[in-house]
């Protein structure tokens, strides 16, 4: 099994040890500490620098396909180790939850880019993100019989015990553009979070299709609007019963920070669209039509004994997740026909992206979860992989970003945005 999907994206091993010996090299700088398990037994990790009377959260690795997240925490923590002047000026003490889903990471394992031009091919071959409800971002709503998960009860037990100023949530988008969502206004963090993309040759994603009822501040910038729960529109699941909104509380501003991978320009065109209900009409159909070809190849496996409901119990998790976007991949659509009236070419580039995006995943984990037991079908659920990664690279030719670039952006917006927050010179 590889260990690492790249020597910048620490695995789930490594980031324990990669935290120890950066502890050990500054001594008294930093502390590592287990403040809970993931549902299979793997400790959660917390990394912690300072002594100050305000806490800082950030929160790595919540979705499995996102391993940049662990790379970004490192990366602050060496530099405040190394600087305390910095967490002393703001009077904070900042915490890393280096994975919040080691047990999806383990299931994610395993694509190593070449050292020139990473697989946009390979990566998806080997995907998973776990379906929504296993999600650990993901609270219960209310009259829910669903528990939440060990993971995110380590996470909410957190939240209680440290009421952060600020929780910072680090995402790492395949392709497409970066953008953040803040759960409230922060006077110049939009500012501030646009120059340092810019400053990195990251394209903004002018207007992301993300979180549909917040407020836009474009280009790359989502505003929570309000302190309203349980009303947004979105099919691949709500919000508002999240950890990012749990601590509102306790006065937290959250901000997640997305940095794709695969840079995507057409997404920063901020161009008014010339004929929105057809660019909607397109992008669905595409959608669904997508949707319909990976149906299609399921089908003779569907109800024989190898098919997509036998396969091993390890990589059920796989099935599940890639069913939930099949299934869900019709309301999507109808959802942006009924509210995609307007917007910038760059937004419906977003769309378009994303409706590339969720076939090439289901069929990416559908054959991860099928390759043992019915290695036909999977072959063919592999000729849609490649077939739509090269459309992709025909139709946007997106061009891998850097880690150093990917971790910068998170690490620049986080210490842009404490600044403010904490009140930092």
């Amino acid at each position: 099994m590889r260990t690492s999907c790249h020597p910048g994206y620490p695995a789930v091993g490594e980031l324990e040890r990669r935290a120890r010996a950066l502890a050990s090299a500054v001594p008294g700088a930093l502390r590592l500490r287990a403040v809970g398990e993931s549902r299979a037994g793997r400790p959660l990790w917390l990394l912690s620098a300072g002594h100050g009377e305000r806490n800082i959260l950030t929160v790595a690795g919540a979705h499995a396909n996102e391993p940049v997240g662990g790379a970004s925490a490192l990366r602050l923590a060496r530099l405040l180790a190394h600087r305390p002047d910095t967490l002393a000026r703001l009077g904070c003490t900042w915490h890393f939850l280096l994975c919040l889903d080691p047990d999806g990471a383990r299931l994610a394992h395993g694509w190593i880019p070449e050292d020139v031009a990473p697989s946009l091919e390979e990566c998806h071959l080997r995907f998973y993100r776990p379906a929504f409800a296993r999600q650990p971002e993901s609270l219960p709503g209310p009259g829910s019989a669903r528990r939440p998960m060990p993971e995110s009860a380590t996470l909410v037990r957190l939240l209680d015990e440290l009421r952060p100023t600020a929780q910072f949530t680090l995402h790492g988008i395949e392709f497409g553009g970066a953008f953040a969502m803040m759960t409230r206004r922060v006077p110049g963090a939009a500012r501030a979070f646009r120059a340092t993309a810019t400053r990195l040759g990251v394209p903004l994603d002018d207007h992301p299709c993300d979180g549909p009822d917040w407020l836009p501040d474009r280009p790359g910038v989502l505003i929570r609007p309000g302190d309203r729960a349980g009303d947004e529109r979105d099919p691949s699941g709500f919000v508002a019963e999240s950890t990012w909104l749990y601590p509102r509380r306790y006065g937290t501003l959250t901000t997640l920070v997305e940095a794709p991978a695969w840079a995507v320009p057409a997404v920063a065109d901020d161009r008014p669209a010339p004929d929105p209900r057809r660019e909607v009409a397109r992008i669905g159909a595409l959608l669904v039509a997508r949707t319909r070809d990976l149906a299609a190849v399921l089908a003779g496996a569907a109800h024989g004994p190898a098919g997509p409901g036998g396969v091993p119990g390890a990589l059920a998790p796989l099935r599940d997740a890639a069913r939930e976007l099949i299934e869900v991949a019709p309301s999507v659509a109808a959802t942006w026909a009924a509210e995609e009236l307007t917007g910038s070419r760059g937004h419906f580039a977003t769309l378009a992206i994303a409706a590339r995006r969720m076939p090439l995943r289901a069929a990416g984990m559908m054959r991860r979860a099928l390759l043992p037991t019915d290695p036909a079908t999977a072959d063919a659920l592999g000729d849609l992989v490649r077939e739509w990664c090269q459309e992709l690279d025909k139709t946007y030719a997106p061009r891998w970003v850097p880690i150093p670039a990917q971790t910068g952006l998170h690490v620049r917006t986080m210490l842009d945005i404490a600044e403010r927050v904490c009140g930092g010179s």
